[in-house]
């Protein structure tokens, strides 16, 4: 399995990069509903080669895998990646350490990213060289399957309203208890912290900044790196809050 170094991106939040944090952040993220989505896709367009970017602790990559598909999965956070290696499957697949601008020429059917990965790209510098980078590593015709919450829809009025502590019960780790310490709206980018504690008194904590995008933002994005939007849909897990774009590389 072949590893890179990373590329002139974002940092990895604490959470994916503070191994004691990613060892827990499967439980921690809670259930997954949105990659039976993301299979169904990648099916429907006929995908047997397939890169994760920002592939976080491997759950969707590892799925993929057990699907017989041939996966890579690229992140920043090696911690992540270390929980990754471990799941079931894993041996399947090929992990990279890096981000989408390291990726080699793999002529790959499609590349997805899940969740808030889209949105951590917050100039427009990354997320085009995050763009570029993806579309070198597909092959023509290859698809690219993204999603990025709608800001008309100001998801982060709700987050910044729940200061309710949360409690996690963590496998083999105990009680994690977890809670909001701080939140920055500045259009387009919202920041926010969470302390989290453990049963032996350890306290980490991660601070978080998201970029939002309309539509017409992530189109002229994708055009000028060299794709054609073929669909934008609604997230069936998370109906009105999501766009999930499918791009052509042309």
């Amino acid at each position: 399995m072949t590893e890179s170094s990373p590329g002139s991106q974002p940092e990895p939040d604490a959470l994916f990069a503070e191994p004691r944090l990613a060892a827990c952040y499967d439980v921690l993220d809670g259930e997954r509903d949105d990659l039976p989505h993301y299979r169904a896709i990648l099916a429907e367009h006929g995908a047997r080669t397939v890169i994760d970017i920002g592939c976080g602790t491997g759950s969707l990559a590892a799925l993929l895998a057990a699907d017989g598909l041939a996966v890579t999965g690229i992140d920043p956070a090696l911690a992540s990646l270390e929980v990754a290696r471990a799941k079931p499957h894993a041996e399947s697949a090929t992990w990279l350490h890096g981000t989408a601008e390291d990726l080699p020429p793999l002529a790959a059917d499609a590349a997805v990213m899940t969740g808030n990965v889209a949105q951590v790209f917050t100039t427009d510098e990354a997320w085009a060289a995050t763009l570029r980078g993806i579309r070198r590593a597909l092959r023509r015709g290859g698809v690219l399957v993204f999603e990025s919450r709608r800001p008309e829809r100001r998801a982060w009025e709700e987050w910044q309203a729940d200061t309710a502590e949360t409690v996690h019960e963590v496998p083999g780790v105990g009680t994690i208890r977890q809670r909001s310490t701080g939140f920055e709206v500045a259009l387009p980018l919202v920041t926010f912290s969470d302390e989290f504690r453990f049963e032996d008194g350890t306290v980490l904590t991660s601070t978080s900044t998201l970029r939002w995008r309309d539509e017409a933002e992530l189109r002229a994005s994708l055009e000028a790196a060299r794709f054609d939007v073929e669909e934008v849909r609604d997230a069936p897990d998370r109906p009105g809050r999501e766009f999930v774009v499918i791009a052509r590389a042309v």
